[in-house]
């Protein structure tokens, strides 16, 4: 039972890792490389709902629930692009499904050096 296409409302891109280069410093020596894998269509909501959202609870804005088609361009090591922020996916939550054509996963936004 996949999602139906009126739930995916909200374009995200997969971003998975370049292969590893060794230089003199050994293997990723010249840091970690992301690359634009997929665009896909996606359901992105608030994980603990919108009841924690109008209490302010304050880990309710840290978290985000990702429900999508399945497709083998996305792994708990995948990172998504989500309106210009980037996101991990916490890899405990990485549900995918090939027989129900579903994945379901939370993903947690990464904080860049420079905005610190």
């Amino acid at each position: 039972m996949s999602y139906s296409s009126g739930f995916l409302k909200y374009k995200i891109t997969i971003q998975n890792r370049k292969k590893a280069e060794t230089s003199a410093f050994g293997l990723d020596g010249k840091g970690i490389e992301w690359e634009d894998t997929a665009c896909v269509w996606a359901n992105v909501g608030w994980s603990k709902g919108t009841s924690s959202l109008n209490a302010g609870a304050l880990d309710a804005y840290a978290v985000k629930i990702v429900r999508m088609r399945w497709t083998c361009d996305v792994t708990a090591r995948s990172r998504v692009v989500y309106e210009g922020q980037v996101y991990r996916i916490l890899p405990d939550t990485f549900n995918p499904d090939k027989r129900e054509n579903t994945i379901q996963f939370l993903m947690q936004a990464i904080l860049e050096e420079d905005e610190i």
